[in-house]
């Protein structure tokens, strides 16, 4: 799920930004680049936790940009086949639903639904228990299980069950809180 790993990106600088804070003006730029991007080798990067080298540049031709190649530790998220994640549910339809986990959206079968829940449409759109003591709809909290990842250069989608022993269900929106 969150792993600490070290990366290394080559950052172009302007010239304007040679100088005393040199050091302080690439560690900005690296956060702005990477922070909140997706590779899909290593997933989600949530945050640079250090920049722990900066080689020496190398002036571009005719530009007079500056190539630094930065060796970064950072914090990334990525899901893997089985994990359990909790996730908030951001769209119901009668092939299943949407569901967010941070970053990750994964989408959830009416299949992988339990068999005792039925797609209710309506004002709200929900899967429901017939004693109506159960509803997933927009909002909910739901704990799922990952069955199946797809990976994208730019993006990882994930499909998911809670058709399993504790999963489901574990926060109601219209329970006020």
């Amino acid at each position: 799920m969150f792993f600490h790993i070290v990366l290394e990106r080559k950052i172009q600088l302007h010239p304007r930004h040679f100088g005393p804070h040199l050091r302080d003006k690439l560690i900005a730029k690296v956060i702005q680049e990477v922070e909140g991007t997706c590779s899909g080798r290593h997933g989600f990067v949530v945050a640079v936790t250090n920049v722990s080298d900066v080689g020496k540049g190398l002036i571009r031709d005719g530009t007079g940009f500056v190539t630094f190649p930065v060796k970064y530790d950072c914090v990334v998220f990525r899901p893997f086949r089985g994990e359990i994640l909790e996730s908030v549910v951001t769209m119901v339809n009668k092939m299943g639903f949407f569901a967010e986990a941070g970053p990750v959206q994964i989408f959830v079968s009416n299949h992988l639904i339990p068999d005792d829940m039925e797609f209710q449409s309506g004002d709200v759109p929900c899967y429901a228990t017939s004693d109506g003591l159960v509803k997933i709809q927009k909002d909910s909290e739901v704990r799922l299980k990952i069955v199946g990842t797809r990976v994208d250069v730019t993006e990882i989608f994930c499909i998911g069950t809670i058709k399993d022993d504790f999963l489901g269900l574990i926060g109601d929106p219209t329970a006020g809180g």
